[in-house]
């Protein structure tokens, strides 16, 4: 009976009495557990809309909160998230009822409990989040009643169970009224965000609402770069890394931030544009990393490292190889604001730079060692901070000479094509470097008579061969001068790239 399953609705037949027929049932749990069932689907849920069931849920769900009876409440919330889940007449009656402000009362006192309720949090989150599916109105309200006090508490709450939901409600409202996301970024917004990096960095995420929502703000929207600066600020993670390798200037949430870029930028290179503020500030980012990095150690395992330095700089770089893909992928002219950007601002140069100092691939310094000219061969100065630092390097350049003459001849002129052969071979420390050679070697001849004819004209002296280097026409050249070691190709043995 209803008196033996919770005592304290004995009097309240207007609550109770809706919910026991439409389930035909004769006790509250009873009829929860048929109705959390039959609102699972659309049919259902229209069903219940008819008979009006939603204003009987929100009152329950309203008394219950004052009382102990937890599990009565989680199973209220579970029916009035499904009930919301889809069908405009629910949705449209839960803002009428002012559901909204019953259901942010529920998460107020589940967030700040002594002991956090979590299941209580989560549920509460997804009825808004399917609420907030409905339309502008909905989202408007939902975020004049959580913006920004309870957003910012609930953001910092360490648990994926609560961030995904609210990821969803961010995300659905800031896309509905383009405005919010300004909002959202600047001044009492911008902890929100950061709040919810930090926490994400230190719990992970199971759905893709997180990603979906830093791709709105920071790629397809202008505020990476307020952002990025905000997760250094106050009381970002207290385990920076290893200070003595400048791990102190970034914070790991930074570094997290970037990564996930790098993802989102790498799953949809072929539709995001990033801003040029966006691209501008990742080329800084670099380009300081640069500075901070410890090239003398050579890197252990691909990113991430556990070096926070490391990682910034890896995780920027591939950035910036995507940047610069995107309108090869659009079989687009290079002709970019994006490419043309970064090298009005020295990034060609700074790889080129980066390149020589590297010490040489593996399959190379093998030959050499094993060769009448290993004596020749100077020890190089920088190692790569991380397995696939060197591929990196290569595929932002060979990005950037897609189909652009400007590119290509600069590459040329900077005597950047015997760097470039150089790195169309395997490396242990690099996988797929031959690959990302081969490409940027192909770029930077087609089309452009004069590369052509620079790798045609290219003379051997004091040469070793290898099998991988002979099946491309190429082998190692030691210059007499320099006492560098270089790739040229075999006389007769260039071809044209397939097209």
């Amino acid at each position: 009976m209803v008196g033996e399953s919770l005592p304290e609705f004995n009097d309240r037949e207007d609550v109770l009495q809706p919910l026991l027929s439409a389930s035909n049932s004769s006790s509250l749990r009873e009829a929860l557990e048929i109705l959390i069932q039959a609102s699972r689907d659309a049919v259902g849920r229209a069903e219940l809309a008819l008979r009006n069931i939603l204003p009987s849920v929100l009152k329950l769900v309203e008394s219950l909160h004052r009382t102990s009876s937890r599990e009565y409440l989680i199973q209220s919330l579970k029916l009035l998230r499904n009930l919301c889940a889809g069908g405009v007449a629910n949705q449209n009656s839960f803002l009428e009822q002012n559901g909204i402000e019953t259901v942010a009362t529920v998460l107020r006192s589940a967030a700040l409990a002594s002991d956090l309720e979590l299941g209580i949090i989560r549920i509460s989150l997804q009825v808004l989040a399917n609420v907030s599916l409905a339309g502008v109105e909905h989202q408007q309200v939902i975020w004049l009643e959580l913006f920004p006090n309870e957003f910012f508490m609930l953001a910092s709450i360490p648990s994926q169970e609560t961030s995904d939901p609210l990821c969803m409600i961010l995300y659905t409202c800031c896309g509905g009224r383009p405005g919010l996301a300004t909002e959202l970024c600047r001044y009492s917004g911008l902890p929100i965000v950061a709040g919810l990096i930090r926490t994400v960095a230190s719990v992970g995420f199971r759905e893709d609402w997180f990603k979906l929502l830093l791709s709105r703000l920071c790629l397809e929207d202008i505020h990476f770069p307020s952002l990025f600066f905000k997760l250094c600020e106050g009381n970002a993670s207290e385990n920076r890394g290893n200070t003595a390798l400048g791990d102190n200037y970034f914070s790991s949430e930074q570094a997290f931030l970037l990564r996930i870029m790098s993802e989102i930028l790498n799953e949809r290179i072929d539709e995001v544009r990033v801003p040029d503020d966006s691209v501008s500030c990742v080329l800084e980012i670099f380009k300081r990393s640069l500075t901070i990095v410890d090239f003398t150690t050579r890197g252990k395992s691909g990113l991430p490292t556990g070096s926070t330095s490391v990682d910034v700089m890896g995780y920027s770089l591939i950035i910036l190889r995507d940047i610069c893909a995107g309108d090869s992928v659009g079989d687009l002219k290079k002709d970019s604001v994006d490419v043309g950007m970064l090298l009005s601002n020295e990034l060609l140069d700074i790889l080129l730079s980066l390149l020589r100092d590297l010490e040489l691939p593996s399959t190379i310094r093998k030959t050499l060692k094993d060769s009448e000219n290993q004596e020749q061969i100077l020890p190089s100065s920088k190692l790569c901070p991380y397995k696939g630092f060197r591929r990196d390097l290569v595929a932002v350049i060979g990005n950037c000479a897609y189909r652009s003459k400007i590119v290509q001849d600069e590459i040329r002129q900077k005597n950047g094509i015997p760097l470039l052969l150089q790195q169309c071979v395997t490396d242990d420390d690099n996988p797929y470097l031959r690959e990302w050679g081969i490409w940027s070697v192909r770029n930077l001849l087609e089309g452009n008579a004069e590369n052509q004819q620079t790798l045609a004209d290219l003379q051997l002296q004091g040469t070793v061969d290898t099998p991988e280097l002979t099946r491309l026409g190429l082998r190692v050249e030691v210059d007499q001068n320099t006492r560098r070691a270089k790739l040229v190709n075999i006389p007769g043995s260039y071809q044209k790239p397939v097209e």
